[in-house]
């Protein structure tokens, strides 16, 4: 299973569309955790599974989204809901409850992964304003039966290696 992670694009239209075209043969899944203050029905969202951010208006998305493939079960969440600036806790307990391998969420702009619990957590970072990093970035997870790696990508696609993460 492959899956191009993106959050927090906040109205950005044409960059959107360029990274998901630039993967578009190199992943299963495009996945979006909020914030893309889009409709669901625009040019740069079409085949992107896309959740609804405290910065996304109107009925468009769903605020959780859970997908298995491949045996992998995928919980996607903004994260505003779940109060993820300031701990990672309810975000666990939801994705526990939905039987995730892999949670999803945007909301703090903060780039990284981590694994607790036997569920490892992305948080792709932002393409339009990161926080404590200069880079704008999105990611890609590559899980096998044997590992799983999530790889961050600046938004212009060179690879930033510090914050890729093997589990």
């Amino acid at each position: 299973m492959k899956a191009l992670i993106i959050s927090d694009s906040h109205g950005l239209e044409d960059e959107l569309n360029e990274v998901i075209d630039r993967h578009k043969n190199e992943v299963d899944i495009f996945i979006h955790c909020g914030d893309s203050e889009l409709t669901k029905d625009h040019f740069a969202l079409q085949g992107v599974n896309v959740v609804k951010g405290n910065c996304d208006y109107g009925d468009d998305f769903l605020e959780e989204w859970v997908e298995t493939i491949d045996d992998t079960t995928i919980y996607v969440t903004h994260g505003h809901l779940y109060n993820v600036k300031m701990t990672h806790v309810p975000l666990s307990y939801r994705a526990e409850e939905k039987g995730a391998q892999i949670a999803c969420f945007g909301h703090s702009h903060v780039a990284g992964a981590f694994e607790e619990n036997s569920v490892i957590y992305i948080n792709p970072g932002s393409i339009r304003m990161p926080r404590n990093r200069k880079e704008k970035t999105y990611c890609i997870c590559a899980r096998t039966s044997t590992e799983t790696t999530v790889t961050y990508y600046e938004q212009n696609g060179k690879v930033v290696e510090d914050l890729t993460s093997r589990f």
